[in-house]
């Protein structure tokens, strides 16, 4: 069983449709990325994964339970759904305030609620908070608050964790450290399915990614492979004797490269051989939905 199955999901906002049709599958252990622009419908579509919006149509499946049913029986000592529940894990893009509080307490709070939580004082080390422990929240950074969401959100060890746009207000270098976290919870068992404006970030993490536009799911695949990137033309770019820039494009690059260093006897002055990036590739997918 994938750990997502989505068929025929549908939402619509009066006469705005926000998701028209997806159908979808996210395999265990898998990093998926969904990408789309502001409006596309990829928020609407994992808050109904989430449980926090009910869907019009469609069948929805995620670890083998209804989400919608699963919160539903919130509060009424259903056992499934509860322990659907603590295997979920979700980060928002702002998981609240708690500004009294100092880091550790929010967490150890957090870990309360859940019979299999994780240390606590392991989980702030791993976001990269370990020395702002005993700090209150209101004196963190946008990033640090950013990564004490993350911190609640994996705190329960969740088999499925979904992140919302988690490294917003990262600088690079947190960034990458967040990226090695995912890798390590992905290398415990994890399924993360993940929503980001970055595209070298999904291209860092995920094993698929999905394109949203309109309400529809465009394309699903692999980075290296969405929209025949692996395939495409590559383009060699060169500068000539007199100093004016020339390109050709090619599906043999290594050919052209070895006849530009015949004729240029050796080193060819500003050789350069690409291929259409991963952003290349989804600005023409949703330049072409639009």
């Amino acid at each position: 069983m994938d750990a997502i199955r989505v068929r025929g999901l549908r939402k619509a906002y009066g006469d705005d449709v926000a998701v028209g049709g997806v159908d979808l599958d996210v395999t265990h252990g898998e990093v998926f990325a969904l990408l789309g622009p502001n409006g596309a419908g990829k928020t609407t579509t994992v808050e109904i994964l989430e449980g926090y919006r009910r869907r019009d149509e469609g069948e929805v499946s995620v670890l083998g339970v209804d989400p919608a049913v699963a919160q539903g029986r919130r509060g009424t000592g259903d056992p499934v759904a509860k322990r659907w529940r603590e295997r979920v894990g979700i980060v928002l893009q702002g998981t609240g305030e708690f500004d009294e509080l100092t880091v550790g307490e929010v967490v150890r709070h957090f870990a309360r609620f859940y019979p299999g939580a994780d240390d606590p004082a392991t989980v702030i080390e791993r976001v990269g908070l370990a020395d702002k422990a005993t700090a209150r929240t209101h004196t963190l950074s946008g990033g640090q608050k950013r990564r004490l969401d993350v911190a609640l959100g994996i705190i329960g060890r969740p088999e499925l964790l979904f992140l919302d746009e988690p490294t917003t207000g990262f600088d690079p270098e947190a960034r990458r450290e967040f990226w090695q976290l995912i890798r390590d919870l992905q290398a415990g068992g994890a399924t993360i399915v993940l929503t980001t404006h970055y595209l070298e970030e999904a291209e860092a993490l995920a094993d698929r990614v999905g394109v949203i536009a309109k309400g529809r799911l465009l394309a699903v695949d692999t980075p290296r492979s969405l929209g025949r990137r692996d395939s495409a033309l590559a383009t060699v770019s060169w500068r000539t004797p007199e100093g004016a820039w020339e390109r050709t494009q090619s599906a043999t690059p290594t050919a052209v490269v070895a006849d530009l260093a015949t004729r240029f006897a050796g080193e060819v002055p500003g050789l350069t051989v690409t291929r259409p990036t991963l952003e290349d590739i989804y600005l023409e997918m949703i330049g072409g939905a639009a």
